[in-house]
């Protein structure tokens, strides 16, 4: 089911497919660092200033269906994120609404998120991949609060697959 509507079959199906090409793909893309078998590229938009970013690579001892578990989980996230300052799901007008506050270093203030996502499962060529959306919105459940940098150009396209042993890529 499509979160009212939101994320389209083709979105998914482009998240996968960039997954099969292992790369960034298209035009200004620069690799901004490779560590641990992961490499992080980055994109900036000339209209606003913001940098879009990419991330590949291996997790060895992580199967695909257990990261997308974790990753899902917001509960969870607490314990192990020392940057989450709070995170919450709500329902709102027929969709499932994620607030994020970010803890930020003083003398800089803390940033938030709101946010509709969804999780699918997808079978592409026989190889079960989950892919995950999300994208800013506003709901009056979650007003900008004073003090915390409320971050509205947020969207993120994750794609996770088995890399043919143990782990997922």
């Amino acid at each position: 089911a499509q979160a009212a509507g939101c994320f389209s079959e083709n979105q998914f199906r482009e998240a996968c497919a960039e997954l099969q090409e292992w790369g960034p793909g298209g035009a200004n893309w620069e690799l901004l660092v490779t560590t641990l078998g992961f490499r992080v590229y980055r994109r900036r938009y000339q209209q606003t200033g913001l940098y879009e970013y990419k991330v590949f690579g291996v997790l060895d001892d992580c199967p695909p269906d257990l990261f997308a578990a974790v990753y899902m989980d917001l509960d969870y996230r607490k314990q192990w994120d020392p940057y989450v300052k709070e995170i919450q799901e709500k329902r709102c007008s027929g969709e499932t609404v994620v607030y994020w506050q970010v803890k930020y270093p003083f003398p800089m203030s803390n940033r938030d998120f709101v946010y509709i996502r969804e999780h699918q499962e997808l079978d592409v060529e026989g190889q079960k991949i989950h892919v995950v959306l999300a994208q800013s919105t506003s709901v009056p459940q979650f007003p900008e609060r004073s003090g915390v940098v409320r971050v509205t150009q947020y969207k993120q396209r994750l794609a996770v697959q088995s890399d043919g042993k143990k782990g997922s890529k």
